[in-house]
Protein backbone atom coordinates (compact mmCIF):
# COMPACT_ATOMS: atom_id res chain seq x y z
CA UNK A 1 0.00 0.00 0.00
CA UNK A 2 1.11 3.58 -0.66
CA UNK A 3 0.20 6.44 2.24
CA UNK A 4 -1.56 9.17 0.62
CA UNK A 5 0.22 12.80 0.48
CA UNK A 6 -1.12 15.57 2.52
CA UNK A 7 -1.09 14.19 6.29
CA UNK A 8 -1.77 16.79 8.92
CA UNK A 9 0.71 17.38 11.51
CA UNK A 10 -1.01 15.79 14.41
CA UNK A 11 -1.30 12.21 12.33
CA UNK A 12 -1.08 9.36 13.80
CA UNK A 13 -0.40 5.41 13.07
CA UNK A 14 -4.40 5.10 12.69
CA UNK A 15 -5.33 8.43 10.62
CA UNK A 16 -2.25 6.74 8.26
CA UNK A 17 -3.93 3.21 8.37
CA UNK A 18 -7.23 4.84 6.98
CA UNK A 19 -5.04 6.74 4.24
CA UNK A 20 -4.02 3.84 3.12
CA UNK A 21 -7.54 2.41 2.88
CA UNK A 22 -8.58 4.90 1.15
CA UNK A 23 -6.03 4.12 -1.65
CA UNK A 24 -7.21 0.52 -1.79
CA UNK A 25 -10.84 1.54 -2.27
CA UNK A 26 -9.39 3.91 -4.98
CA UNK A 27 -7.91 0.48 -5.85
CA UNK A 28 -11.22 -1.10 -6.14
CA UNK A 29 -13.09 1.91 -8.30
CA UNK A 30 -14.96 3.14 -5.76
CA UNK A 31 -14.71 7.13 -5.13
CA UNK A 32 -14.79 7.16 -1.08
CA UNK A 33 -16.57 10.41 -0.99
CA UNK A 34 -19.15 9.06 -2.71
CA UNK A 35 -22.79 9.58 -4.51
CA UNK A 36 -26.11 10.26 -3.42
CA UNK A 37 -27.78 6.79 -1.76
CA UNK A 38 -31.25 6.45 -2.44
CA UNK A 39 -32.78 6.12 1.78
CA UNK A 40 -36.00 4.88 2.09
CA UNK A 41 -36.42 4.25 5.98
CA UNK A 42 -33.98 5.58 9.02
CA UNK A 43 -32.80 3.24 11.90
CA UNK A 44 -34.16 4.76 15.34
CA UNK A 45 -37.79 5.03 13.60
CA UNK A 46 -37.51 1.47 12.60
CA UNK A 47 -36.70 0.34 15.91
CA UNK A 48 -39.49 2.12 17.72
CA UNK A 49 -42.07 1.12 14.50
CA UNK A 50 -41.18 -2.37 15.10
CA UNK A 51 -40.40 -2.59 18.69
CA UNK A 52 -42.87 -5.33 19.31
CA UNK A 53 -42.81 -6.85 15.99
CA UNK A 54 -43.08 -10.41 15.83
CA UNK A 55 -41.24 -12.28 12.49
CA UNK A 56 -44.33 -12.26 10.11
CA UNK A 57 -44.93 -8.36 10.51
CA UNK A 58 -41.12 -7.83 10.02
CA UNK A 59 -41.17 -10.37 7.12
CA UNK A 60 -44.14 -8.26 5.58
CA UNK A 61 -42.28 -5.30 5.34
CA UNK A 62 -39.88 -5.90 2.51
CA UNK A 63 -36.85 -4.37 1.74
CA UNK A 64 -35.08 -1.17 3.20
CA UNK A 65 -33.00 1.10 2.84
CA UNK A 66 -30.64 2.87 5.00
CA UNK A 67 -27.20 5.07 5.30
CA UNK A 68 -25.24 6.42 8.19
CA UNK A 69 -22.13 6.19 10.12
CA UNK A 70 -20.98 2.85 11.21
CA UNK A 71 -20.48 3.00 15.11
CA UNK A 72 -19.10 -0.26 15.66
CA UNK A 73 -17.74 -3.70 14.11
CA UNK A 74 -17.72 -7.32 14.79
CA UNK A 75 -16.49 -9.83 12.97
CA UNK A 76 -17.44 -13.43 13.09
CA UNK A 77 -15.36 -15.09 10.46
CA UNK A 78 -17.85 -15.39 7.37
CA UNK A 79 -20.31 -12.84 9.38
CA UNK A 80 -20.42 -9.47 10.93
CA UNK A 81 -22.54 -7.61 12.74
CA UNK A 82 -22.13 -3.59 12.69
CA UNK A 83 -24.25 -0.57 14.33
CA UNK A 84 -25.45 1.60 11.53
CA UNK A 85 -26.49 5.78 13.13
CA UNK A 86 -28.17 8.17 11.48
CA UNK A 87 -29.72 11.94 13.03
CA UNK A 88 -33.34 9.36 13.97
CA UNK A 89 -30.92 6.65 16.29
CA UNK A 90 -29.74 3.62 15.33
CA UNK A 91 -29.79 0.04 13.93
CA UNK A 92 -27.67 -3.22 13.69
CA UNK A 93 -26.79 -4.16 10.63
CA UNK A 94 -25.72 -8.08 9.42
CA UNK A 95 -23.40 -8.88 6.61
CA UNK A 96 -22.55 -12.61 5.70
CA UNK A 97 -19.82 -13.96 3.15
CA UNK A 98 -22.23 -15.74 1.52
CA UNK A 99 -24.79 -13.20 0.37
CA UNK A 100 -22.21 -10.41 -0.05
CA UNK A 101 -19.59 -12.54 -2.07
CA UNK A 102 -16.53 -10.88 -3.16
CA UNK A 103 -17.99 -7.48 -1.77
CA UNK A 104 -18.12 -8.87 1.99
CA UNK A 105 -14.15 -8.62 2.68
CA UNK A 106 -14.78 -4.46 1.35
CA UNK A 107 -17.34 -4.71 3.89
CA UNK A 108 -15.35 -6.52 6.60
CA UNK A 109 -12.33 -3.93 5.85
CA UNK A 110 -14.34 -0.70 6.61
CA UNK A 111 -13.62 1.26 9.77
CA UNK A 112 -15.68 3.01 12.93
CA UNK A 113 -16.38 6.17 10.97
CA UNK A 114 -17.18 5.32 7.75
CA UNK A 115 -20.08 5.96 6.26
CA UNK A 116 -22.21 3.60 4.14
CA UNK A 117 -25.76 3.10 2.33
CA UNK A 118 -27.08 -0.93 2.97
CA UNK A 119 -30.20 -2.79 1.47
CA UNK A 120 -31.54 -5.32 3.13
CA UNK A 121 -34.18 -7.37 5.54
CA UNK A 122 -35.43 -7.11 8.83
CA UNK A 123 -35.32 -10.06 11.13
CA UNK A 124 -34.16 -10.33 15.15
CA UNK A 125 -31.37 -12.14 16.41
CA UNK A 126 -31.22 -14.94 18.79
CA UNK A 127 -30.90 -12.23 21.59
CA UNK A 128 -34.48 -9.87 20.09
CA UNK A 129 -32.59 -7.67 18.62
CA UNK A 130 -33.69 -6.11 15.71
CA UNK A 131 -31.44 -6.41 13.28
CA UNK A 132 -30.94 -5.82 8.90
CA UNK A 133 -29.62 -8.55 7.10
CA UNK A 134 -27.80 -6.53 4.54
CA UNK A 135 -28.05 -7.55 1.01
CA UNK A 136 -25.76 -4.94 -0.75
CA UNK A 137 -23.77 -2.10 0.74
CA UNK A 138 -22.32 1.15 -0.63
CA UNK A 139 -19.39 2.94 0.24
CA UNK A 140 -20.90 6.54 0.78
CA UNK A 141 -17.62 8.30 2.74
CA UNK A 142 -14.14 7.71 4.33
CA UNK A 143 -13.64 8.81 7.39
CA UNK A 144 -9.98 9.52 7.89
CA UNK A 145 -9.89 10.04 11.47
CA UNK A 146 -10.52 7.88 14.03
CA UNK A 147 -13.28 8.56 16.80
CA UNK A 148 -12.39 8.59 20.56
CA UNK A 149 -12.18 5.02 22.25
CA UNK A 150 -15.94 4.24 22.70
CA UNK A 151 -15.36 3.06 26.32
CA UNK A 152 -14.90 6.43 27.37
CA UNK A 153 -16.58 8.57 24.62
CA UNK A 154 -15.18 12.38 24.54
CA UNK A 155 -15.20 13.21 27.84
CA UNK A 156 -12.77 16.67 27.77
CA UNK A 157 -14.90 19.53 28.34
CA UNK A 158 -13.22 22.27 25.98
CA UNK A 159 -13.04 19.86 22.83
CA UNK A 160 -16.30 18.77 23.16
CA UNK A 161 -17.59 22.38 22.71
CA UNK A 162 -14.80 23.07 20.40
CA UNK A 163 -15.28 20.38 17.97
CA UNK A 164 -19.25 20.09 18.81
CA UNK A 165 -19.25 17.72 15.81
CA UNK A 166 -17.05 15.04 17.56
CA UNK A 167 -19.31 15.44 20.73
CA UNK A 168 -22.34 15.05 18.51
CA UNK A 169 -21.10 11.57 17.24
CA UNK A 170 -19.52 9.68 20.02
CA UNK A 171 -22.45 11.88 22.86
CA UNK A 172 -26.11 11.09 21.76
CA UNK A 173 -27.19 12.81 25.07
CA UNK A 174 -25.79 15.54 23.71
CA UNK A 175 -27.73 15.64 20.18
CA UNK A 176 -30.87 14.63 22.33
CA UNK A 177 -30.68 18.15 24.49
CA UNK A 178 -30.58 20.14 20.99
CA UNK A 179 -33.16 18.13 19.15
CA UNK A 180 -35.05 18.90 22.30
CA UNK A 181 -33.94 22.55 22.10
CA UNK A 182 -35.14 22.52 18.73
CA UNK A 183 -38.75 21.31 19.94
CA UNK A 184 -38.80 23.99 22.36
CA UNK A 185 -38.53 26.61 19.87
CA UNK A 186 -41.08 24.99 17.81
CA UNK A 187 -43.55 24.28 20.88
CA UNK A 188 -42.85 28.44 21.69
CA UNK A 189 -43.62 29.53 17.88
CA UNK A 190 -46.68 27.41 17.91
CA UNK A 191 -48.60 28.17 21.04
CA UNK A 192 -47.69 32.39 20.17
CA UNK A 193 -48.96 31.69 16.90
CA UNK A 194 -52.13 29.80 18.03
CA UNK A 195 -52.93 33.41 20.52
CA UNK A 196 -52.77 35.77 17.55
CA UNK A 197 -49.15 36.86 17.89
CA UNK A 198 -47.43 37.56 14.36
CA UNK A 199 -44.07 36.55 13.87
CA UNK A 200 -41.58 39.59 13.09
CA UNK A 201 -38.22 40.16 12.04
CA UNK A 202 -36.13 43.48 12.94
CA UNK A 203 -32.75 44.50 11.87
CA UNK A 204 -29.80 42.92 13.74
CA UNK A 205 -27.54 45.48 12.48
CA UNK A 206 -28.78 49.05 14.18
CA UNK A 207 -27.61 52.39 13.88
CA UNK A 208 -28.36 53.15 17.68
CA UNK A 209 -28.01 49.97 19.51
CA UNK A 210 -31.24 49.76 22.34
CA UNK A 211 -33.88 48.05 24.30
CA UNK A 212 -31.14 46.81 27.36
CA UNK A 213 -28.69 47.90 29.43
CA UNK A 214 -25.37 46.27 27.33
CA UNK A 215 -22.44 46.73 25.74
CA UNK A 216 -22.48 46.63 21.74
CA UNK A 217 -20.22 44.74 19.30
CA UNK A 218 -19.63 47.34 17.02
CA UNK A 219 -19.03 47.06 12.84
CA UNK A 220 -19.17 49.15 9.72
CA UNK A 221 -20.52 49.41 6.18
CA UNK A 222 -18.55 50.40 3.68
CA UNK A 223 -20.83 51.40 1.01
CA UNK A 224 -22.68 53.71 3.63
CA UNK A 225 -19.60 54.52 5.21
CA UNK A 226 -21.13 54.41 8.82
CA UNK A 227 -20.87 52.61 11.98
CA UNK A 228 -23.61 50.18 13.02
CA UNK A 229 -23.86 48.02 16.01
CA UNK A 230 -24.94 44.29 16.59
CA UNK A 231 -28.41 44.35 18.75
CA UNK A 232 -28.45 44.16 21.88
CA UNK A 233 -32.09 43.44 22.01
CA UNK A 234 -34.79 43.90 19.40
CA UNK A 235 -37.12 45.83 21.89
CA UNK A 236 -37.12 49.25 20.49
CA UNK A 237 -38.25 48.07 16.67
CA UNK A 238 -40.82 46.03 18.20
CA UNK A 239 -42.93 48.69 20.24
CA UNK A 240 -42.46 51.12 16.81
CA UNK A 241 -44.21 47.89 15.44
CA UNK A 242 -46.94 48.36 18.12
CA UNK A 243 -47.32 51.67 17.23
CA UNK A 244 -48.29 50.84 13.58
CA UNK A 245 -50.53 48.65 14.53
CA UNK A 246 -49.55 45.13 15.13
CA UNK A 247 -50.66 44.75 17.98
CA UNK A 248 -49.47 41.51 19.14
CA UNK A 249 -45.79 40.28 17.84
CA UNK A 250 -43.44 38.20 18.41
CA UNK A 251 -39.61 37.74 17.38
CA UNK A 252 -37.47 35.08 18.54
CA UNK A 253 -33.89 36.57 18.25
CA UNK A 254 -30.14 36.40 17.89
CA UNK A 255 -28.65 39.01 20.81
CA UNK A 256 -25.06 40.19 20.64
CA UNK A 257 -23.53 41.64 23.77
CA UNK A 258 -20.29 42.55 24.26
CA UNK A 259 -19.89 40.88 27.98
CA UNK A 260 -17.99 37.80 29.23
CA UNK A 261 -18.90 34.31 29.50
CA UNK A 262 -19.64 32.19 32.13
CA UNK A 263 -21.86 28.54 32.67
CA UNK A 264 -24.97 31.18 32.02
CA UNK A 265 -23.43 33.82 29.71
CA UNK A 266 -22.64 33.43 26.14
CA UNK A 267 -21.93 36.96 24.14
CA UNK A 268 -24.20 35.37 21.52
CA UNK A 269 -27.60 33.67 22.86
CA UNK A 270 -31.28 33.76 21.89
CA UNK A 271 -33.94 35.35 23.20
CA UNK A 272 -38.11 35.36 22.52
CA UNK A 273 -39.22 38.71 22.88
CA UNK A 274 -43.25 39.41 22.35
CA UNK A 275 -45.58 42.54 22.78
CA UNK A 276 -49.15 42.93 23.33
CA UNK A 277 -51.05 45.51 23.16
CA UNK A 278 -54.05 46.94 25.64
CA UNK A 279 -52.55 44.02 28.28
CA UNK A 280 -49.79 45.21 31.55
CA UNK A 281 -46.85 42.72 33.56
CA UNK A 282 -49.78 40.79 35.60
CA UNK A 283 -51.62 39.87 32.17
CA UNK A 284 -47.97 39.06 30.87
CA UNK A 285 -47.33 36.82 34.36
CA UNK A 286 -50.39 34.96 33.62
CA UNK A 287 -49.61 34.25 30.18
CA UNK A 288 -45.78 32.91 31.18
CA UNK A 289 -47.45 30.76 33.52
CA UNK A 290 -49.45 28.98 30.84
CA UNK A 291 -46.36 28.91 28.26
CA UNK A 292 -44.30 27.19 30.84
CA UNK A 293 -47.15 24.69 32.10
CA UNK A 294 -47.86 24.20 27.80
CA UNK A 295 -44.39 23.03 27.90
CA UNK A 296 -43.75 21.00 30.32
CA UNK A 297 -46.52 19.04 29.12
CA UNK A 298 -45.88 19.16 25.43
CA UNK A 299 -41.90 18.37 25.89
CA UNK A 300 -41.90 16.05 29.02
CA UNK A 301 -45.94 15.10 29.67
CA UNK A 302 -45.23 16.46 33.20
CA UNK A 303 -46.05 19.55 34.88
CA UNK A 304 -42.72 19.02 36.46
CA UNK A 305 -38.99 19.27 35.42
CA UNK A 306 -36.18 18.08 37.53
CA UNK A 307 -33.05 20.54 37.30
CA UNK A 308 -29.70 19.60 38.90
CA UNK A 309 -31.65 17.77 41.41
CA UNK A 310 -34.47 20.28 42.08
CA UNK A 311 -37.70 19.09 41.66
CA UNK A 312 -39.82 22.12 39.98
CA UNK A 313 -43.22 22.63 40.01
CA UNK A 314 -44.74 24.75 36.59
CA UNK A 315 -48.55 24.49 37.37
CA UNK A 316 -49.50 28.03 38.47
CA UNK A 317 -49.80 29.86 40.68
CA UNK A 318 -46.27 30.54 40.80
CA UNK A 319 -45.25 32.98 43.84
CA UNK A 320 -45.29 37.01 43.75
CA UNK A 321 -41.99 38.64 45.69
CA UNK A 322 -41.83 42.32 45.50
CA UNK A 323 -38.37 43.63 45.21
CA UNK A 324 -38.02 45.44 48.05
CA UNK A 325 -39.33 42.79 50.13
CA UNK A 326 -37.02 40.68 48.98
CA UNK A 327 -34.02 42.56 50.10
CA UNK A 328 -35.64 42.67 53.25
CA UNK A 329 -38.02 45.01 55.93
CA UNK A 330 -37.51 47.41 56.41
CA UNK A 331 -35.59 49.07 53.18
CA UNK A 332 -37.61 50.88 51.05
CA UNK A 333 -36.73 52.92 47.76
CA UNK A 334 -36.44 55.97 50.39
CA UNK A 335 -32.84 53.86 52.44
CA UNK A 336 -30.02 56.13 51.79
CA UNK A 337 -27.10 54.31 50.43
CA UNK A 338 -24.86 54.44 53.37
CA UNK A 339 -27.78 52.96 55.52
CA UNK A 340 -28.61 50.52 53.47
CA UNK A 341 -24.59 49.40 53.18
CA UNK A 342 -24.32 49.12 56.60
CA UNK A 343 -27.23 46.69 56.57
CA UNK A 344 -26.05 44.46 53.60
CA UNK A 345 -22.68 44.33 55.33
CA UNK A 346 -24.10 43.09 58.57
CA UNK A 347 -25.93 40.26 56.62
CA UNK A 348 -24.26 37.07 56.60
CA UNK A 349 -23.56 35.92 53.06
CA UNK A 350 -22.95 38.93 51.58
CA UNK A 351 -19.34 40.34 50.05
CA UNK A 352 -17.74 41.04 53.82
CA UNK A 353 -18.70 44.48 53.36
CA UNK A 354 -16.06 45.03 50.31
CA UNK A 355 -18.23 45.21 47.34
CA UNK A 356 -20.48 47.57 49.47
CA UNK A 357 -17.20 49.85 50.30
CA UNK A 358 -16.56 49.92 46.66
CA UNK A 359 -19.84 50.58 45.48
CA UNK A 360 -20.09 53.80 48.07
CA UNK A 361 -16.95 55.07 47.05
CA UNK A 362 -17.62 55.23 43.44
CA UNK A 363 -20.36 57.26 44.14
CA UNK A 364 -22.72 54.63 42.52
CA UNK A 365 -25.64 55.30 45.03
CA UNK A 366 -28.56 52.98 46.87
CA UNK A 367 -29.48 51.35 43.28
CA UNK A 368 -26.17 49.88 43.04
CA UNK A 369 -26.35 48.78 46.11
CA UNK A 370 -30.12 47.11 45.93
CA UNK A 371 -29.18 45.19 42.91
CA UNK A 372 -25.61 43.87 44.47
CA UNK A 373 -27.71 42.78 47.34
CA UNK A 374 -30.49 41.30 45.52
CA UNK A 375 -28.23 39.63 43.58
CA UNK A 376 -25.64 38.24 46.51
CA UNK A 377 -28.60 37.32 48.59
CA UNK A 378 -31.95 37.11 47.47
CA UNK A 379 -31.15 35.19 43.60
CA UNK A 380 -29.45 32.25 45.56
CA UNK A 381 -32.77 31.32 47.37
CA UNK A 382 -35.31 31.32 44.52
CA UNK A 383 -35.69 27.87 43.35
CA UNK A 384 -39.21 27.45 42.54
CA UNK A 385 -40.80 29.80 39.64
CA UNK A 386 -41.17 33.28 41.13
CA UNK A 387 -41.87 36.71 40.08
CA UNK A 388 -39.70 39.37 41.05
CA UNK A 389 -42.09 42.37 40.80
CA UNK A 390 -41.91 46.17 41.11
CA UNK A 391 -38.41 47.20 41.10
CA UNK A 392 -37.42 50.48 41.61
CA UNK A 393 -37.28 53.07 38.53
CA UNK A 394 -33.65 53.52 38.67
CA UNK A 395 -33.06 49.93 37.95
CA UNK A 396 -36.12 50.67 34.78
CA UNK A 397 -35.43 53.05 32.45
CA UNK A 398 -37.83 52.13 29.71
CA UNK A 399 -41.09 50.74 32.26
CA UNK A 400 -43.87 52.31 33.27
CA UNK A 401 -43.93 53.65 36.91
CA UNK A 402 -46.25 52.44 39.18
CA UNK A 403 -49.78 54.05 40.04
CA UNK A 404 -49.85 55.64 43.39
CA UNK A 405 -46.06 54.75 43.63
CA UNK A 406 -43.82 56.57 41.21
CA UNK A 407 -40.69 55.57 42.95
CA UNK A 408 -41.34 51.84 41.71
CA UNK A 409 -42.24 50.64 37.99
CA UNK A 410 -44.29 47.84 36.56
CA UNK A 411 -41.42 45.05 35.69
CA UNK A 412 -41.11 41.09 36.91
CA UNK A 413 -38.19 39.41 36.47
CA UNK A 414 -38.90 35.69 36.40
CA UNK A 415 -36.48 33.51 38.53
CA UNK A 416 -36.23 29.51 38.31
CA UNK A 417 -33.51 27.37 40.07
CA UNK A 418 -31.39 30.85 41.17
CA UNK A 419 -31.28 32.98 37.72
CA UNK A 420 -33.22 34.75 35.59
CA UNK A 421 -35.40 33.32 32.89
CA UNK A 422 -37.56 36.15 31.53
CA UNK A 423 -37.74 40.01 32.19
CA UNK A 424 -41.26 41.93 31.42
CA UNK A 425 -42.45 45.03 31.96
CA UNK A 426 -45.83 47.53 30.90
CA UNK A 427 -43.74 49.95 28.69
CA UNK A 428 -43.48 53.38 29.24
CA UNK A 429 -45.68 54.97 26.23
CA UNK A 430 -45.35 58.49 27.30
CA UNK A 431 -43.14 60.15 24.90
CA UNK A 432 -41.64 63.48 27.29
CA UNK A 433 -41.07 60.27 30.18
CA UNK A 434 -39.27 58.69 27.48
CA UNK A 435 -37.01 61.66 26.39
CA UNK A 436 -35.99 62.43 30.09
CA UNK A 437 -35.22 58.70 31.26
CA UNK A 438 -33.33 58.67 28.01
CA UNK A 439 -31.30 62.07 28.90
CA UNK A 440 -30.90 60.63 32.04
CA UNK A 441 -29.17 57.50 30.40
CA UNK A 442 -27.09 59.62 28.38
CA UNK A 443 -25.56 61.41 31.56
CA UNK A 444 -24.53 58.36 32.83
CA UNK A 445 -23.11 57.23 29.49
CA UNK A 446 -21.07 60.69 29.44
CA UNK A 447 -19.81 59.69 33.12
CA UNK A 448 -18.66 56.50 31.62
CA UNK A 449 -21.29 53.36 31.78
CA UNK A 450 -20.67 51.77 28.83
CA UNK A 451 -23.96 50.03 29.14
CA UNK A 452 -26.11 53.06 29.86
CA UNK A 453 -29.24 53.43 27.38
CA UNK A 454 -28.58 55.91 24.11
CA UNK A 455 -30.88 58.68 23.25
CA UNK A 456 -33.46 57.51 20.42
CA UNK A 457 -35.05 60.08 18.68
CA UNK A 458 -36.82 58.12 15.84
CA UNK A 459 -37.98 55.92 19.24
CA UNK A 460 -39.68 58.84 20.81
CA UNK A 461 -40.82 60.27 17.75
CA UNK A 462 -42.48 57.29 16.98
CA UNK A 463 -43.86 57.12 20.88
CA UNK A 464 -45.36 60.44 19.66
CA UNK A 465 -47.41 59.08 17.27
CA UNK A 466 -49.38 57.21 20.11
CA UNK A 467 -48.26 53.88 21.62
CA UNK A 468 -51.12 52.23 22.91
CA UNK A 469 -51.05 50.26 26.61
CA UNK A 470 -48.66 47.37 26.25
CA UNK A 471 -46.40 44.77 27.85
CA UNK A 472 -43.77 43.15 26.61
CA UNK A 473 -41.19 40.41 27.48
CA UNK A 474 -37.89 39.00 26.73
CA UNK A 475 -37.68 35.36 27.50
CA UNK A 476 -33.82 33.41 27.44
CA UNK A 477 -34.51 30.46 24.94
CA UNK A 478 -30.73 29.22 25.60
CA UNK A 479 -31.58 29.48 29.97
CA UNK A 480 -34.86 27.86 29.03
CA UNK A 481 -33.06 25.17 27.04
CA UNK A 482 -31.30 24.41 29.97
CA UNK A 483 -34.03 23.78 32.55
CA UNK A 484 -35.37 21.28 29.91
CA UNK A 485 -32.11 19.73 29.31
CA UNK A 486 -30.92 19.60 32.82
CA UNK A 487 -27.92 21.23 31.62
CA UNK A 488 -25.87 23.09 34.21
CA UNK A 489 -24.12 25.07 31.72
CA UNK A 490 -25.01 27.38 29.11
CA UNK A 491 -22.80 25.83 26.72
CA UNK A 492 -24.41 22.76 26.85
CA UNK A 493 -27.17 24.12 24.67
CA UNK A 494 -25.57 26.35 22.06
CA UNK A 495 -24.02 24.24 19.39
CA UNK A 496 -20.73 26.72 19.22
CA UNK A 497 -20.53 28.91 21.90
CA UNK A 498 -17.88 31.08 22.04
CA UNK A 499 -14.38 30.22 23.08
CA UNK A 500 -11.20 31.20 23.60
CA UNK A 501 -8.13 30.60 20.36
CA UNK A 502 -7.73 26.79 20.55
CA UNK A 503 -4.11 26.14 22.69
CA UNK A 504 -1.61 25.26 20.43
CA UNK A 505 -1.08 21.35 21.11
CA UNK A 506 -5.13 20.90 21.97
CA UNK A 507 -5.21 17.33 19.83
CA UNK A 508 -3.75 14.82 22.37
CA UNK A 509 -3.11 11.10 20.94
CA UNK A 510 -5.56 10.06 23.63
CA UNK A 511 -7.98 12.56 22.24
CA UNK A 512 -8.42 10.79 19.13
CA UNK A 513 -6.76 7.29 19.62
CA UNK A 514 -8.97 4.07 18.95
CA UNK A 515 -8.86 0.61 19.91
CA UNK A 516 -5.84 -0.93 17.67
CA UNK A 517 -7.97 -4.21 15.81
Amino acid sequence: MTTSPGLPPDANEQMRRRREKLEVWRGRGVSPFGARFPVTHWGGTLQARFKDADEAMLQSAGPVALAGRVMAMRHHGKSCFAVLRDQSGQIQIYARADVLGPAYAAFVDLDVGDFIGVTGELFRTRTAELTVAVKQFEFLTKALRPLPEKWHGLKDVETRYRRRYIDLIVNPQVREAFVMKSRLIATLRAFFDARGFLEVETPMMQPIPGGAAAKPFVTHHNALDMPLYLRVAPELYLKRLVVGGLDRVYEINRNFRNEGVSTQHNPEFTMLEFYQAYADYHDLMELTEEVFLHLGQTLLGADTLTYQGETVRLAPPWRRLPFFAGLGSPVTPDTDARTLGAAATRRGGFASGHKTQAILQGDQGAAALWKEIFDTLVEPSLIQPTFVIDFPIELSPLSKQKAGQPRLVDRFELYVCRREIANAYSELNDPIDQRRRFEDQAAERERGDQEAHWMDEDFVRALEYGLPPTAGEGIGIDRLAMLFTDAASIRDVILFPLLRPERSGADTAEDEAEPAP
